[in-house]
């Protein structure tokens, strides 16, 4: 594995800092996770659909039969 070095100043810095920490990660795992975007030539649709698969597979407890009933849906009393 290689390791590289990144300049950058101190206010770009400290703005990376910020998101890694509401994403619960570090600037490291950032730019690693960004390089690897890039290098693995998956176009931004590719990688769109790939995200939507990803979270579709993490939804386990919808069932379309919950929803409202037509009738109910449009009857003014409830």
């Amino acid at each position: 594995m290689k390791n590289i070095t990144v300049s950058l100043d101190d206010e770009t810095y400290r703005r990376a800092r910020m998101v890694a920490a509401q994403r619960d990660t570090s600037v490291s795992a950032l730019v690693k996770r960004f390089l690897l975007d890039l290098a693995s030539g998956e176009t931004e649709f590719e990688r769109l659909k790939r995200l939507e698969q990803e979270i579709r597979a993490q939804i386990t407890d919808f069932s379309a039969s919950e929803n409202v009933p037509r009738e109910e849906l449009y009857d003014r009393r409830f």
